[in-house]
This record gives structure tokens, sequence and C-alpha cells, in this order.
């Protein structure tokens, strides 16, 4: 593969995965002979190409480019935890052999990936704090905190001699997240003084007009939900969305019910956010095994597989193979999760066979209330820091094909001068001319697992 070298004169940007679709994000910038990776992040269950019949368990991005110039690469950046974003390093790490920049929960994560893998003792983790700064090679590199479905998560400005670059990662404006602090629009609006060269945004709801809603409003919502239930109520939510846990956990002691997690991922997140600081201490948990032995009105149980994976706990409760809780007739199964496209045959099927016991499920089309919201800005949020950030150019990732365009016409609207849409393999030249290389890099998917 072509070895493209960066001059002290250039500012590249070259997603390799994330632009054009949504996961496996592994972007890279250039400048000076030197690149610097901004996550490396997984997709699960997914072809290697839209030609294959046949998935693969766990999809990266392929990181060829990068890896065969692993002496140009300066370092790594992860923005926060979700699979997409880190959920590669273990994998791929051997591969670049660079250190690795991220903030306290999201390191707490990474260390326990790699142990899995016997590389805990081997790849140096180096914690930054919120608004600290760090050179990594010629990129100064500084963190500024935004608010996501998962803490901890971080948008990170690029600076170079040749220019300066915001990088979103996630986000959301959330000003009542029910973990963390809420957005701070000021430190957005200061990035305007520091002549922004460009954005580079998440997209993934740029189809959505109007305002995500909170993280708040979702606690309320699962709260109306079940404090009328009389019977067993079983959540299946994402591990990673610690916020949705708290937020069960106050919903139980608001209804009279226990707490208790079913899934190993469920377990090792509490583990996490307990060890950094993020679980309130006075939000109790009971263990699964003893759930079973309660009173059907006093359970409330979380349940890994809200997108119907077969190995997953909601797939054993529906088919009566849960060591730990068994499901009766009137019981109710709530998801409070996203329908990930391409999942759907498979929760479709999953709520089936729930409905075939007469087991009520619950999923966010068949309520009003906020059983689920998005940690992904809608058009008005994006509107809104466009025109505090107030970038030469605008670059939407994060997204497939439709949600880049979307984006790029809000930024359009927002009076950001230029906005480039693209796909993985593209090379955005952003100093000293801005244009875009079609293709100018060999792109694709390759297998973790099979």
């Amino acid at each position: 593969m072509r070895h493209l070298v960066p001059s002290p004169q250039d500012l590249w940007f070259l997603p390799l995965g994330g632009t054009g679709e949504i996961g496996m994000n592994m972007n890279l910038y250039g400048h000076d002979g030197q690149w610097l990776m901004v996550d490396c992040g997984v997709s699960f269950n997914e072809p290697l190409s839209p030609q294959d019949a046949l998935t693969s368990e766990v999809v990266s991005a392929d990181p060829r480019f990068i890896s065969e110039q692993k002496e140009r690469l300066a370092g790594m950046v992860i923005t926060h935890a979700h699979e997409d974003h880190i959920g590669a390093v273990p994998y791929l790490w051997r591969r670049f052999k660079c250190a690795v920049y991220t903030t306290r929960f999201t390191a707490e994560v990474l260390r326990r990936k790699l142990a899995q893998v016997g590389l805990e003792q081997d790849v140096p983790i180096i914690i930054v704090d919120d608004g600290e700064s760090k050179q990594i090679g010629p990129f100064q590199v500084t963190w500024l905190a935004l608010t996501h479905s998962m803490p901890d998560a971080f948008s990170v400005t690029i600076e170079t001699p040749a220019g300066r670059v915001f990088h979103t990662g996630d986000w959301k404006i959330d000003k009542q997240p029910v973990v963390g602090e809420g957005f701070v629009a000021s430190r957005f609006s200061a990035l305007a003084k520091q002549n922004m060269l460009a954005m580079v945004c998440d997209s993934t709801n740029a189809l959505q007009a109007g305002h995500s809603v909170s993280e708040s409003d979702c606690y309320q919502g699962l709260l109306a939900a079940i404090k009328e239930e009389k019977n067993r109520v079983v959540v299946g939510c994402f591990s990673s969305n610690l916020a949705r846990l708290v937020s069960l956990g106050r919903v139980a002691q608001e209804t009279g019910r226990y707490l208790a997690l079913i899934g190993r991922s469920l377990l090792n997140m509490v583990s996490i956010a307990r060890v950094t600081g993020h679980w309130p201490e006075d939000l109790p948990l009971i263990d699964a095994a003893h759930i079973g032995y309660l009173p059907r009105e006093e359970v409330l149980a979380v349940a890994t597989g809200s997108q119907g994976e077969p190995r997953a706990t909601l797939n054993r409760l529906a088919a009566n193979n849960c060591f730990d809780l068994t499901l009766e007739a009137d019981d109710l199964v709530l998801f409070s999760a996203m329908m990930i496209p391409g999942n759907e045959n498979d929760i479709m099927r999953l709520v089936g066979q729930f409905k075939g016991q007469n087991i009520r499920t619950l999923q966010q089309q068949d309520t009003n209330l906020a059983i689920h919201v998005s940690g992904h800005p809608y058009q008005d949020e994006l509107r809104q820091l466009y025109s505090w950030v107030q970038p030469e150019v605008a670059i939407p990732v994060h997204g497939e094909a439709a949600h880049l365009a979307a984006n790029a016409e809000v930024a359009k609207a927002s009076h950001v001068p230029r906005q480039l849409v693209g796909q993985n393999g593209d090379l955005y030249q952003l100093a000293p001319n801005v244009t875009v290389i079609r293709q100018a890099v060999k792109t694709g998917r390759i297998a973790l697992l099979r």
C-alpha cells in the first residue's frame, strides 16, 4: 500500500473506519511525517464486504495503511469506552505498539480488556484529565469533557503549526445527565477564539429534527413504566450505558423493588464504575442468584441481550434456560435500547418468543414514555455546536451516507463556509489548501473473531 507522508505544512484527516458507516471508528490525523490515531473500534456480526453472505462475530477497520508504517504513528487517543471506539485495541495493538492516551474511566475499561488477552503489562496507557493537554509527536491534544450515554466521554482539539481541528467524538447536549456533569456550553463557544480550521463531527442522529431527550427524562419514563407493574420486570439495555443502570437503581428504590444484574458485562461495568467513583454509594444491588426467591412484585432485573444476541441473558430467559431467574405469564420485559440497524429480525424473533409464553414486552415504539433516549445529537444540537465553534470546514463522520449529508446541510445552514462529505479512505487535506483526494487509501474490514 502506498505510503502517504504529510509534510510540515500539511494537516490531513484520514478515516479508515466509521465514515460512511456506523461502527468500527478508526481515524488518522497527519502532520510533519507523523500520524495520530483517534479511536480504534469494532462492530459485531458484520460481513467483511457487502457481497459476503456470512458475517464475522467481531469486525474492525483494516489498519494496514498505518500498521505498515507504525514508526510514524505518534500515539493513539481513545475518546470514550464504547466498543465502536475502543473494542479493537486489544486485538490490534501489537500491530501499532504505541502509547494510548485516554481518561480514567476509559482507561479502566481498556485495562480489563487488555488483561483478557495478556497485554495489561505491555500497553502504555497515559491517563489525562479534563482540560489537560499532551504533546503527542507534533500534535498537541487537549481533552474537553462533554455528555454522552457513557461516563467520561471526551472531545479533543488537535493543534499543529499548520492548523487546529476539533474532533467531537460521540456527544449530545444533555444539561441534566444522570451520571457526571451537564454540558458546559462556554467551553465550546471559547473554541471560536482559537480559529478552528475544521470540526470533525458525529452524524449518527443528523436525520433527526429537534433536540435529543435528556437521560434524566429517561429516568422519569422508566419510573412511570415500572411503578404500576405488579409482576417481575426485566429490562434489556446496553451494559455500557451506566447512566441507565443508575436510573434503574433509582427506579428500584422508588418502587420497592430489588435491582439485580444478570450478565457478566453488566457486572463488569458496575465494578469499573465503583472503582472510578461513578457508581452512587447509596445504590444497592443484590446478587442475581437471590432474585429468584423474591416475590414477583419485588423483582427488577437488568439483562444483556437487547439486540437479540443468541448467547445473552434475554435469549436464555426466553428459552427458559436462565439459571438465576424464570419468567412467568404477565411478567414484563422492557427494551431500554435502540434497535441497531441489521438486528431487527433477531430482536423481533426474541419478542415473539416472549409473547408466545404470554410474557409482555415493551419497546420504545409501543409507548410515548421515554424508556430509551439516544446519546447522539439531533439537528438543533449540531446547529448549536457549529455556531459555538465556528469552524472553517465541517467534516461529518460517524454515520452512513444519508447521515453525513444531513450533517453537512446543518453545517451549511449554520454558516460554516465549507462542508466536506466523504467516506473511509478519502484523504481530507486541510492545510495548506482544503481539498479531498477520493479513495487515496485502500480501506476495508478484517475479522477479529469469526
